[in-house]
């Protein structure tokens, strides 16, 4: 039982920091599977993310009368996105989870991205990789479900209006174009296919692509990694020996 005699749900955390802005959620199961969002927050910059997710979820939590141990488990957007921001994403993530038993689950956070995106046309999700370097990710959607057209991939804005220039019906959108729509419409492409939102990936978004594991085991749980698409730029830097294990590439996850 809840507070007041009201039946409890199960609940679960869902967060994104692929990109400078927080997006953070507290949803609700109903009985027949459908989600209900009790909440969601979302905080951009200057703010810190590594010092604003612990007291941020325990705020939230603490609103709706909620405890991370009751929870049914958490969401993390896998990136493509900031290193930096998808490392303490995860890691917060991996912590909570760890303290607490819960299961783990992750999603593109491009893929969220395209989860708002128009029905049935080609979805170009575009976020910021580095200085005139953008990942991608071709999905479709149909309504509450998106289907990737290819692997994610990263490439420069005057390849993603090469691409946009051989499918017509496709349309961009992501949070690449707030720096990158000018260079888009310079190499060629039509204003009206780059859309105004979503700007960030939604926390609400990755809640209904994401799907809990049947069972979780400490090793599956700290081998999740992000989805990097490529490698950062210390791993590129030719001055310093790659390490010991597995390449770079060799860490992306299938989802």
């Amino acid at each position: 039982m809840g507070r007041a005699g009201v039946v409890s749900r199960p609940m679960f955390l869902s967060l994104d920091t692929s990109t400078l802005t927080l997006s953070l959620a507290l949803v609700e199961r109903a009985p027949d599977g459908a989600l209900r969002t009790l909440e969601h927050v979302v905080v951009g910059p200057p703010r810190k993310q590594s010092e604003l997710l612990p007291g941020i979820v325990g705020e939230l939590l603490e609103r709706h009368g909620a405890t991370l141990p009751a929870l049914e488990g958490l969401v993390v957007g896998l990136g493509p996105g900031s290193f930096t921001g998808l490392r303490i994403g995860l890691a917060t993530v991996k912590s909570l989870a760890y303290a607490t038993k819960l299961k783990v689950a992750g999603a593109s956070s491009l893929a969220a991205v395209a989860l708002e995106g128009p029905e049935g046309v080609p979805l170009y999700c575009l976020a910021v990789a580095r200085k005139d370097d953008l990942y991608l990710g071709a999905y479709v959607r149909q309504g509450g479900t998106v289907e990737p057209l290819e692997p994610e991939t990263a490439m420069s804005p005057a390849e993603v209006a090469a691409r946009m220039a051989a499918e017509p019906r496709a349309v961009a959108l992501g949070p690449a174009l707030v720096d990158y729509r000018a260079a888009l419409e310079s190499q060629g492409v039509a204003p009206h296919r780059l859309l105004a939102a979503p700007t960030f990936p939604s926390a609400v978004a990755l809640a209904q692509l994401a799907r809990f594991p049947e069972a979780q085991s400490l090793e599956a749980l700290f081998a999740m990694e992000p989805h990097y698409v490529r490698a950062s730029e210390p791993e590129r830097n030719p001055k310093f020996p790659p390490l010991p294990g597995p390449a770079p590439t060799a860490r992306l996850k299938e989802d």
